[in-house]
């Protein structure tokens, strides 16, 4: 009786269908054209990378011309050298890794911890309160910034880190809980059923059950939340004054001028300011698009 089945099967497989032809090279034609927009967009999004760090080693006499030469000749190395020395950036490296990692650590708990409640605790008024969460995000930052300023003046916070590291602590940010909360509503209320017959409470849940569930969501928030904080400027220009506290951002702003900016060295500092953030989405580059398609924020 399968005898004939499949001889059907091995006819239907060798047998011409010009419709099915026409449909595999449409397909082919689609896919290689899907492929030829990407590139192209990656392309376009790459050329002022390539400027940039072009511009790094050139002299500052060639920098404008026209056309613009992209391969330097000759490549002048010693633009980084005097990129580096012209302020003292290693201490500004260091401020802003300080600020940027502890800024990062508290976003990510708290945000965790208020997006945890938002997602699994049951309370009245719980949409009512994060719809006003959410509404925040509408306010620009611009509004609050004076009161703020006011504020950390009055408890003597100015030209320390206190301002840029210490309000991390404190929910970090309705964006933040609001990633989390999408990806807490994916993970199953039977795995917490569980863990409080075992005898967990609450917190006890949330550190051990669904905290390590939630590596895709936790590095997506560690990347924007450090990349957020690293290349923050107005922050530390408004509460910083003393040159030694200055974060990497600010250093960079020493190569603009009132009448003239140094070009090379400015491209050359910024090259060696970008690496801590390449390096870090490289390090959690598969957490970060598994979040970013888990969490709902794509497109």
């Amino acid at each position: 009786m399968t005898q004939p089945s499949h001889s059907k099967q091995k006819k239907d497989a060798f047998s011409y269908n010009p419709k099915s032809k026409e449909k595999r090279i449409s397909q082919a034609l689609k896919t290689a054209f899907t492929y030829f927009l990407l590139c192209l967009g990656g392309f376009i999004f790459l050329v002022p990378f390539f400027w940039m760090l072009s511009t790094s080693l050139k002299d500052s006499s060639v920098i404008f011309q026209f056309p613009p030469q992209w391969i330097p000749d000759p490549i002048v190395w010693g633009n980084y050298v005097e990129a580096m020395t012209f302020a003292p950036f290693h201490l500004f490296f260091l401020n802003s890794l300080t600020i940027a990692g502890l800024s990062m650590i508290g976003e990510v708990f708290t945000g965790a911890l208020v997006a945890y409640g938002f997602a699994k605790l049951q309370f009245k008024g719980r949409d009512t309160l994060f719809i006003i969460v959410l509404a925040t995000m509408m306010l620009p930052g611009e509004v609050t910034m004076i009161p703020v300023f006011i504020m950390f003046a009055h408890i003597g916070w100015i030209d320390t880190y206190l301002p840029l590291i210490v309000p991390s602590y404190f929910g970090g940010g309705a964006f933040f809980i609001f990633m989390f909360r999408q990806f807490f509503l994916g993970i199953p209320n039977e795995l917490e059923d569980a863990a409080r017959i075992d005898g967990c409470n609450t917190f006890q849940i949330f550190y051990r059950i669904v905290l390590p569930l939630s590596k895709p969501a936790l590095a997506v928030v560690a990347i924007f939340s450090f990349h957020g904080k690293w290349n923050d400027f107005l922050g530390p220009l408004i509460y910083l004054n003393t040159m030694e506290k200055f974060t990497v951002q600010l250093g960079l702003a020493m190569f603009q001028g009132m009448f003239q900016t140094e070009w090379s060295l400015l491209m050359a500092a910024s090259i060696v300011a970008l690496l801590p953030v390449l390096l870090i989405f490289f390090m959690f580059q598969k957490y970060f698009i598994e979040g970013i398609k888990l969490s709902g924020i794509k497109g």
